[in-house]
């Protein structure tokens, strides 16, 4: 039930999370490497232009190491609240849905090939796994469609649309 710009927002956030991951590794075994170069330089010649610059791209690689690791912590922190809001949401969404399905008075198989519907399954592949007759289904929908006070899918599905955009469909 998640939209497209939800999983392109997901998928982006990913991909940097991973980005920042690599260049992080990166970045951490150049530390460890000019680390090691500047103990080694600070022993043989600690006065030098050499070695003084060295300490400086050192000391901010370091830096860059330590900003990258804040930087991929919150990423991370990001997608796991992004996920759990999605995975909130898409609950509270079927709670909704089931429990206006309860209104309709919807039998149990009419409450399946209204979720299926809603899914945007067609008739056939309704039928098919459900393991019904083309017509039962139709016919199921015809119910659903009449107790809900709708006059087709398109209907049906904009209901709960309506409801999550915050405004309910107008009543005749």
């Amino acid at each position: 039930m998640t939209d497209p710009s939800t999983r392109a927002k997901a998928g982006i956030t990913r991909r940097l999370s991973n980005a920042l991951a690599a260049f992080l590794v990166v970045q951490t075994l150049a530390a460890v490497f000019f680390v090691g170069d500047v103990i080694g330089d600070l022993i043989e010649d600690p006065g030098s232009i050499h070695f003084m610059s060295e300490v400086l791209v050192t000391a901010v690689l370091v830096l860059g190491v330590i900003f990258g690791a804040v930087a991929l912590r919150r990423t991370l922190e990001q997608m796991r609240a992004q996920e759990t809001a999605l995975q909130a949401a898409s609950g509270a969404l079927a709670q909704v849905i089931d429990r206006q399905f309860a209104d309709w008075g919807l039998t149990p198989a009419e409450r399946d090939v209204g979720f299926l519907a809603l899914k945007g399954l067609d008739v056939a592949e309704i039928a098919s796994l459900r393991e019904a007759a083309q017509g039962t289904v139709r016919a199921q929908l015809t119910r659903i469609y009449a107790k809900a006070g709708v006059s087709g899918r398109a209907q049906f599905a904009a209901f709960f649309v309506e409801d999550l955009l915050g405004q309910g469909l107008p009543t005749e």
